[in-house]
């Protein structure tokens, strides 16, 4: 059994706040100021999540250098008030970090969704995307 700290769960709902405000940023017309805030946040709770060490790990993989150039460079762009611009260099880079845990998100969800419809979805999905 795993056991969860308090500062992971403190974590999970600072990323969440996190998401919050970057998709109420992006509802109101690309706000700065909540764009940028969100992205403060969600760093902040990643960390928390799963500790500084792993986080800096995570991030700096060689494997892993363009989708982070992309993605911090994004949260930067978007710290020095050029919204757009930053959101579609994060965007790109979250995929480009994230592509490998895809194809096991959807799996997962292709086995929990009970609709039929979705999860034949789910399952073409996870297919289609290839692990690195």
């Amino acid at each position: 059994m795993i056991s969860i700290t308090e500062w992971q769960k403190i974590g999970v709902g600072i990323t969440g706040f996190g998401i919050f405000f970057i998709l109420f940023g992006t509802v109101l017309y690309f706000d700065s100021v909540l764009l940028a805030f969100g992205n403060l946040l969600f760093l902040t709770g990643l960390s928390l999540i799963i500790g500084l060490r792993k986080t800096f790990w995570f991030f700096f993989q060689r494997h892993k250098l363009k989708g982070t150039s992309f993605f911090l460079g994004g949260v930067v762009i978007v710290l020095l008030r050029w919204p757009l611009l930053g959101m579609f260099l994060e965007t790109y880079g979250f995929f480009s970090l994230f592509k490998g845990f895809f194809p096991v998100a959807f799996g997962f969800l292709g086995n929990v969704c009970n609709i039929p419809f979705l999860g034949a979805l789910f399952r073409r999905l996870q297919g289609t995307s290839s692990m690195v």
